[in-house]
């Protein structure tokens, strides 16, 4: 059983959250413990992008960045998933710094020396050579990276069927089963 945290920075791709923890919530079967963490700027991109603030009605634990108690503060709260949807360059390059400055740069800080698994979906473009050297620097010590590219494979009709194809595919590099299109099926 895992123990994921969510974490949700302030670029845009709330719609990629939002999808993650719809399809999170019906998969308890898979998971013992999911806290969400989210700045106050995704709360923000939260309501303009999506034009509510559902965030507040998901039936999970949830955290504010400054709250250093959280359980997976620390090691010994023994969370083994981190999902930072979206992840902002800034993040990343906190992260890829040391720096940890808030509970989510703490708890990536926490998942990475505990050498468990930290996926960071970025969501800018294009890259400049910092943000590369930033991806590299987390990639080299062990943290995977997922750029928010939809795939077209299986014919998405709206946005929110593209944004699910990028995260059925965090959910795989997660370790949670579900249901979803695979190519050659």
């Amino acid at each position: 059983m895992k123990k994921i945290i969510v974490a949700i920075t302030g670029a845009s791709g709330s719609v990629y959250a939002d999808n993650l923890l719809k399809k999170l919530l019906p998969l308890k079967d898979q998971w013992e413990a999911l806290s969400l963490v989210m700045t106050t700027n995704a709360k923000e991109v939260w309501k303009t992008e999506l034009g509510h603030d559902s965030w507040k009605d998901f039936p999970v634990r949830s955290f504010e960045t400054t709250d250093f108690s959280a359980p997976f503060a620390s090691g010994s709260g023994q969370y083994d998933t981190m999902i930072i949807i979206p992840c902002s360059m800034g993040t990343l390059g906190r992260i890829a710094s040391g720096i940890s400055n808030d509970l989510i740069t703490r708890a990536a800080d926490v998942i990475l020396k505990e050498r468990r698994k930290l996926i960071c979906v970025i969501r800018e473009t294009p890259y400049n050579l910092v943000h590369i050297r930033n991806m590299e620097t987390v990639t080299l010590a062990g943290g995977i990276i997922c750029p928010a590219t939809p795939s077209f494979y299986s014919r998405p009709q709206s946005i929110e069927e593209a944004a699910a194809t990028v995260v059925d595919r965090v959910l795989d590099i997660a370790g949670i089963r579900i249901d979803t299109y695979r190519w050659g099926k």
